[in-house]
């Protein structure tokens, strides 16, 4: 018997659901509005906006 977890998509509270459970960091696409996201707790699932990757110019 298989469980998937779910969550609900912080932009758009639509439901993003897991197939095995998530781990710290993971960052998956919301379904219904295709925003990035960033687990941020793995239990209870907490999911943010990941932060946009800014290129390093060596600096």
């Amino acid at each position: 018997m298989s469980t998937t977890a779910t969550a609900n998509c912080p932009e758009c509270d639509a439901p993003v659901s897991f197939a095995k459970p998530p781990l710290n960091g993971e960052v998956v696409r919301c379904g219904d509005c295709g925003v990035e996201l960033e687990v941020t707790n793995a239990d209870p699932i907490t999911l943010e906006v990941a932060p946009e990757v800014e290129e390093d110019w060596g600096e």
